[in-house]
């Protein structure tokens, strides 16, 4: 058994306000084959959370992969009771949605949102909780996922505990071969 702690940037820190923004495609597609490959390697479970971003899209890749691969799990922890809940009527549907896509959901402390430990107190169940992480993140371009990136960092220091990083290069580089894939299947003629 493997689990998978994917996390990132959150929506607005990538500028994308539209569930048809051409950059969450690619996005998709990436999430969707690293997944595909961890599944094939082992992996059982995605423990994500449900922050607008990243691992929303996580758990619609996840969810996505589930009729080819229904071995596969999918947990939504979430940080604090009543998550979500000072969010648009929008966004509340959308975690709504997402929530209906896991196979098992709670959070991890039981109160609402009281003090920043209880953002620790999720980190650290995120990181004993599950084998591997996978950010969306680039170091050069902070956002919130730099907490995260430095907790995983401090955990690798004592325990094996490895970390794939998705950085702008690399969504770039997915970006420049689906449109080098999209235009040959046009050139086959």
């Amino acid at each position: 058994m493997s689990r998978i702690w994917i996390t990132g940037y959150r929506n607005y820190e990538l500028e994308i306000f539209k569930d048809d923004d051409p950059k969450l495609k690619i996005i998709t597609l990436v999430l969707k084959q690293l997944l595909k490959n961890q599944i094939e390697s082992g992996a059982t479970w995605l423990i994500t959370g449900a922050q607008l971003g990243v691992e929303q899209w996580a758990i619609e890749a996840g969810a996505q992969l589930k009729p080819t691969y229904p071995e596969f799990k999918i947990a939504v922890m979430l940080p604090f009771t009543e998550f979500g809940n000072q969010w648009n009527e929008n966004n509340q549907a959308k975690l709504s949605g997402i929530l209906t896509k896991a196979d098992f959901t709670d959070s991890v402390s039981h109160s609402p949102y009281q003090s920043p430990r209880q953002l620790r107190t999720y980190q650290h169940f995120m990181l004993t909780h599950t084998d591997q992480a996978i950010l969306l993140y680039d170091p050069e371009h902070p956002g919130k996922s730099k907490y995260d990136y430095e907790v995983i960092q401090k955990w690798q220091e004592n325990h094996p505990y490895p970390l794939e990083l998705i950085d702008f290069d690399d969504l770039q580089d997915a970006a420049n071969e689906y449109e080098e894939s999209q235009n040959n299947s046009f050139n086959l003629d």
